[in-house]
This record gives C-alpha cells, structure tokens and sequence, in this order.
C-alpha cells in the first residue's frame, strides 16, 4: 500500500515527510526511568516520516549528548532536542548565592504542610535518603536551570530545537548560526508575540488539553489568535491532538503541523513504567487535572488521590526546582508504601482517545492516513443544508 502524500511548508522547514512532530516530554513516575522521549522513541518517530524530540529536560548535560549520538545511531533522519527554559527556577536563587543545602529554601510550614497531605492519603512518612555534602559555606551557581544542556545542543548542532518552557532568546544567536531551526511552545498570544520577535522559527501554540506543563487556553481558541498575532511566522497546534481528526483540523485552522505527546504516551517505545501507561489508557475524558504538585508550574496529569488532596490543601506551590525538592521525601515516600499510583503520571486529555500499545510507527502512520483521508474527500458532501424557517 503506497503512503499517502501529507506535505506542509513544515516538511520543507524541517526536511521531514509528515507534518507530525513528537513532543519532547520528560520524565514521568518520580524520574527514575528518565524521560519518556527517549532515543528508542524518537528514531521511530523520525523513521516514520515524523520529527522525533529528544525530551533533555530529563538528562544531564553530558547524559544528554550520549542520548543525542545514541538517535544518531538509530537514524539518519531530523531529529530535535526539547529543554526546559524557565524564567523562575528556584525563584532566581539557581544564578544567584544558594545556602550549602538547597532544602533550606523550603519554608517550614511548606513541609509541614505536605506531611499532612501525606497522612491525609495513608502514606507514612519518610525521609529520603541525602547525598553527602562537603558544603560548608554558601555557593554561586552560574547561569540557570539548563545552560550547560543548552551548550550541548549547540556544540552537537541538533537539527531542532524547542523550548518547552521560557524563552530560548539568549542562544538564539548561536542556534541559528548552526542552521539549528527553533521551535518555542507557548499557551498564549503574548509569549507568542515574544517568541516570534525574537526569531523563532515556528510557533508551537498549545492549549490547555496538553499534557505536562500546560497553560489555560483551549487549543481551538488559542491557535487561530496566535496565527493572527504572528503572522508570517508559523504556527504548529499542540494540545488535545491524537488522531487524524486532529491533525486534519489543525491544518484546516491555518497550522502548518501538529506537537503531539499524549498520543505517543502509549505507545511501545516510551520510557515510562507500564503502569503509566495502563493509566493513560484506562483514563477517561474528565480523568486528568492540573497540578502544580511535582514541579510548580502548572502540569495536566492522570488525577490520583494525592492530587486531589494537595489541591484541597492550598499549599502555595513554591518556584520550579524548589518544589521538586519539596516534594522528595513525599515521592520517596509513595515508593516505599508501595503507592505508584501516586507518582506523576503527565497525560493530556486525549487519554480518553487511546485504546491500546502500539508502535509509534502505527500510531503516526494511522493519524496521516485518517488526516490525508479527511481533507482529501469533497467536503460539500459533509454538509447538510438547513431548511429556511
């Protein structure tokens, strides 16, 4: 059977064969297993016609360049590289001077807070283990949260890269002049105004069905405004995406191509425990919601008991990377009773979509096929004329 023909300008911008790309998504279930986009996942998705994102914001800089070469190994097709950016990380004390234990910016009515929410669940409390620490005075920690990670995109020349947080202005120069095309996410029209100002390639205009970190606009009502606002910039759809239906209604919205995460959630290749996925798949359209639990940011998630007491508690949520440190002795916690349920399970609202583990392969090529089927028929032929009153 001959593969069907779906080309947009964002195949030419990215030399790729379907306007499909894979969201660069992180670690899921306390991070041990890393980020779901790994190399295994990414190669797939490129070898499929796809771009597949590499999701850094789960590996360290030098971890991060073995994964970089390990795609390389499976692929000789496009592939891109997705970093965390955050404007707040640690509330500005990752640049500036930090105490010789960064717990120590953790208020102590926060942490008594959530031994509450732990008990509240049934979790007994546990401290997890510390890594030794020679610190005896304070510390200057240069640049921010992913500088050293950007300098390994830079250095290996990535064909793609997309911020999925902040803004990625400061490399911009040196990105570009690798030839590396730039991608920015945004839930919003003003930091879609930001982002192409600045020069990103395209806009990748996510609604609030997302997965993981995710804003408060419906992806229907945020793409159309963020075409309008950048233009002649363009604009890739992200959120609630998971079947041909989508991507054929993101095209006819004037997106050049599609960021999917959800979709490939469950497929055979993501890194992320089995119970995650089970999760995803067992979800139902009212089954995420968002948190600002494990990371500070806001991030749609599979709903689980400890969600939903932590948002009844109203602990404030501290800045991104203060709060991942709150939150490790609850995660050591859940693990020790045995509770993975409880662990971050990042799903957008598609979950109620998927039915099965598949292949990414069959995953991307059903949703081309579905999407080149839709906008290939005679639409006229769809439309049922109203009679006059």
């Amino acid at each position: 059977m001959p593969r069907p023909v779906l080309r947009t300008s964002l195949c030419d911008m990215l030399g790729i064969e379907y306007p499909v790309i894979l969201a660069g998504m992180g670690p899921v279930a306390g991070g041990i297993s890393g980020p779901v986009a790994t190399a295994p996942l990414v190669a797939a998705v490129s070898n499929a016609g796809g771009l597949g994102v590499i999701g850094g914001a789960g590996f360290g800089a030098e971890r991060l360049r073995e994964e970089i070469n390990t795609v390389r190994s499976m692929t000789d097709k496009p592939f891109g590289v997705d970093l965390l950016l955050p404007s707040n990380f640690m509330g500005g004390a990752a640049s500036g001077e930090m105490p010789p234990d960064p717990r120590d910016l953790i208020p102590k009515e926060t942490y008594e807070g959530l031994k509450r929410v732990a008990e509240e669940v049934g979790i007994p409390w546990q401290q997890a283990p510390r890594p030794a620490s020679t610190a005896t005075a304070p510390r200057r920690r240069s640049g921010g949260m992913s500088d050293e990670q950007m300098e390994v995109v830079i250095e290996e020349k990535v064909a793609v890269f997309a911020s999925g947080l902040g803004s990625p202005a400061p490399w911009m120069e040196r990105l570009k002049a690798n030839g590396t095309k730039v991608l920015s996410l945004v839930g919003n029209v003003k930091n879609a105004k930001r982002v192409a100002g600045i020069g990103a390639d395209a806009v990748v205009a996510q609604g609030t069905e997302a997965g993981g970190h995710t804003g408060r606009i419906a992806t229907m009502a945020l793409v159309p405004q963020v075409i309008d606002a950048v233009s002649p910039t363009p604009v890739i759809a992200a959120g609630g995406i998971a079947d041909g239906r989508g991507l054929a209604a993101s095209l006819a919205m004037g997106a050049i191509g599609v960021w999917c995460g959800t979709a490939f959630l469950v497929s055979e290749e993501a890194n992320q425990p089995e119970m995650q996925k089970q999760r995803v798949l067992a979800a139902t359209d009212e089954d995420t919601k968002i948190t600002r639990l494990y990371s500070g940011k806001t991030m749609r998630n599979i709903t689980n008991p400890l969600i939903e007491a932590y948002e009844a508690s109203g602990i404030k949520a501290l800045p991104m990377g203060i709060q991942g440190m709150l939150i490790q002795d609850l995660i050591y916690s859940a693990r020790q009773a045995g509770r993975e349920d409880l662990l971050m399970n990042a799903a957008g609202q598609a979950s109620g979509m998927l039915k099965n583990i598949r292949p990414a392969a069959s995953i991307l090529h059903d949703m081309v096929n579905e999407a080149a089927a839709i906008l290939g028929r005679d639409l006229q032929q769809r439309v049922t004329a109203v009679p006059e009153a």
